[in-house]
C-alpha cells in the first residue's frame, strides 16, 4: 500500500545509490508516501532484492552514475516507464581512509569521481525533467563537507565539491522554479560505517571525537529525514538537527582540527600502524569489481 495523498503522492523519484543501506531505505520511504521510485546503483541482482521491498510502483537500473553516456540511456527510460521525474536525491557514494601519500590514486580519484562528478552527472541527465515539473534536487553531503578530518581526504574533498556544487547549482536553476537541497549527514548506520570501525586508525579516530559527534544514527530515521526534506523542498536538512550550529563555526574548524590532530595522531601511531583501506563497505568492493553496468530496466515485480 502506499501512503496517503501528498505532495509526493504520484510523482516519479529517482535514488542513486539504491542497493543498499541509506539509498535503499529512502527508495521505500518515498513509495510508502506514494511516488513511484526509480533505483539506481551497481548491482543489479542487489538491486532487484531491493526492488522487492518496495511497497509500490518501482523499477531498477543497474548504471554507474560517473558514467555519462549510460546515465543518459538511463534517464530517457525512466522518463518513458514511470514519466517525468519530480524529485532527484544524488545518493550514490564511496570512501576510502589511511594516509593520503600512501593512498592508491585509481581509488582515490574514484572516490571523487563517484561521489562528485557522479553527482554532477546525476543532475545533468535529470535536469530537463526537473524542469518541467519544476521540480527538487537532493544531494547528500556530510558533516565532511563543513569540516574535513585526517585520514579521510578523498571523502572530504568529494563532499566539500558537492556541497559547492549544490551550491552553484541552486543559484543557477532558482528561477526556473528547481529548488536544490543539501543534507548534511553525520554518522550512519550502513555498510560503509560499519566497516569503517573495523579499521584499527578510522575506529579510533571517531573514538576521540566528542560523544554527541560520534553516535551512529539508524539508516531509517535518516531517510525519513531525507523524504521530508524532499516534501518540503528545503535548502539544508542536518541530521542530527545540531549539525545546524556547525555552519556558524566552520571557519574555526580546520585550525582546531589540525591541533588535535598534531596531538592525537603520533599517539594512535605508537598503538597500532596507519594503512589504507581500499573502498569501504560491501558498496565499495562492489564498485571496486567494476562489473560493467547493464543500464536495460527490470519490468518485472
Amino acid at each position: 500500500m502506499t501512503g496517503s495523498a501528498g505532495p509526493l503522492q504520484g510523482r516519479t523519484v529517482v535514488v542513486t545509490g539504491a542497493a543498499r543501506g541509506l539509498g535503499a531505505a529512502m527508495a521505500r520511504e518515498f513509495a510508502r508516501r506514494g511516488a513511484a521510485v526509480a533505483l539506481l546503483g551497481r548491482e543489479e541482482s542487489t538491486l532487484a532484492e531491493v526492488r522487492k521491498t518496495i511497497p509500490g510502483e518501482a523499477r531498477c537500473w543497474e548504471v554507474d552514475v560517473t558514467d555519462d553516456d549510460a546515465m543518459r540511456r538511463v534517464a530517457a527510460q525512466v522518463r518513458d516507464l514511470l514519466g517525468p521525474v519530480s524529485v532527484v536525491v544524488a545518493n550514490a557514494g564511496v570512501a576510502e581512509g589511511g594516509p593520503f601519500v600512501e593512498s592508491d590514486p585509481g581509488l582515490w580519484r574514484r572516490v571523487i569521481e563517484v561521489n562528485l562528478v557522479g553527482s554532477a552527472g546525476t543532475a545533468r541527465v535529470f535536469l530537463p525533467d526537473l524542469r518541467a515539473s519544476r521540480g527538487y534536487y537532493l544531494q547528500i553531503a556530510s558533516l565532511a563537507s563543513i569540516g574535513a578530518a585526517p585520514m579521510m581526504s578523498a571523502y572530504c574533498a568529494s563532499k566539500a565539491g558537492v556541497e559547492s556544487f549544490a551550491h552553484s547549482l541552486r543559484a543557477e536553476v532558482a528561477h526556473e522554479g528547481i529548488d536544490v537541497g543539501i543534507a548534511y549527514l553525520n554518522w550512519t548506520d550502513t555498510d560503509m560505517i560499519r566497516d569503517a570501525d573495523e579499521h584499527p586508525v578510522l575506529r579510533e579516530l571517531r573514538a576521540h571525537m566528542p560523544r554527541p559527534a560520534r553516535k551512529v544514527y539508524p539508516v531509517e530515521t535518516v531517510a525519513g529525514c531525507m523524504v521530508r526534506a524532499a516534501e518540503r523542498r528545503s535548502a539544508a536538512v542536518y541530521v542530527p538537527v545540531w549539525l545546524r550550529a556547525t555552519q556558524l563555526v566552520r571557519g574555526a574548524m580546520p585550525p582546531v582540527v589540525t591541533l588535535l590532530s598534531k596531538r592525537e595522531l603520533p599517539r594512535l601511531q605508537r598503538r597500532t600502524a596507519f594503512a589504507t583501506t581500499g573502498l569501504l563497505g560491501a558498496g565499495g568492493r562492489a564498485d571496486a569489481a567494476g562489473s560493467r553496468p547493464r543500464p536495460a530496466p527490470s519490468t518485472d515485480r
